[in-house]
């Protein structure tokens, strides 16, 4: 009997096993479920750093990043652009499917030329990482309808004043269907940057 005690015992530690991949997709789709939904991204058509056009499809079937800079900022952007260089690493190390766009919030100046300037500046992996640019009626209405994240420019400052700009300073996690899924404030401590890989990581194993 002692053979058949043992052959069922290895049946069902290989059943628990088989299984356990399907009980880790199922609560990920649960708990992804549970994250917010604030709308869906909507259509976009922008230049990346290369000088190819690049719009939302080509974000379409991907999870993705997203957060909101300009080139010649003095202030915050370096730091934004060094966090989301750690989320691009730590989502690589765990296997993650990320994709990362940075749109510039500074159109005008920042040409794909400079876009390029400034990713090799920073030693930004362009691989699955866009910088955008574009004309600025398009850029506000992406960011500021499309993400709900505000940028502008002083009335009275002159194109020079680059010290006028200001914009949101969250990254934004966008699944795959193109829903904006959660805002991470990460310049403050280390709490946005550790919730913003939970959820993708979240995101990127539940079944869509």
């Amino acid at each position: 009997m002692k053979p058949l005690f043992w052959f069922a015992g290895v049946l069902v530690i290989a059943s628990l096993f088989t299984a356990w991949p399907y009980v880790q997709r199922e609560r990920a789709r649960v708990a992804a479920e549970n994250l917010p939904q604030y709308g869906k991204v909507p259509r976009f058509e922008l230049t990346a750093q290369t000088g190819r056009p690049f719009s939302d499809a080509d974000m379409r079937g991907h999870l993705y990043v997203a957060d909101f800079f300009f080139t010649r900022c003095p202030t915050v952007c370096p730091l934004l652009t060094e966090k989301m260089l750690r989320v691009q690493r730590q989502a690589r190390e765990q296997g993650l499917d990320v994709r990362f766009a940075s749109f510039s919030v500074d159109p005008r100046y920042d040409t794909p030329e400079r876009l390029t300037t400034y990713a090799r500046d920073h030693r930004i992996d362009t691989s699955n990482w866009t910088l955008l640019t574009g004309p600025m009626d398009q850029v506000e209405t992406t960011v500021l309808e499309g993400f709900r994240v505000m940028m502008g420019r002083d009335a009275d400052a002159g194109e020079d004043d680059f010290f006028s700009v200001f914009h949101g300073e969250h990254f934004v996690l966008v699944d795959a269907r193109g829903q904006l899924r959660g805002y991470y404030r990460v310049t403050e401590g280390e709490g946005g940057l550790e919730a913003l890989l939970r959820d993708a990581a979240l995101l990127a194993l539940a079944p869509e």
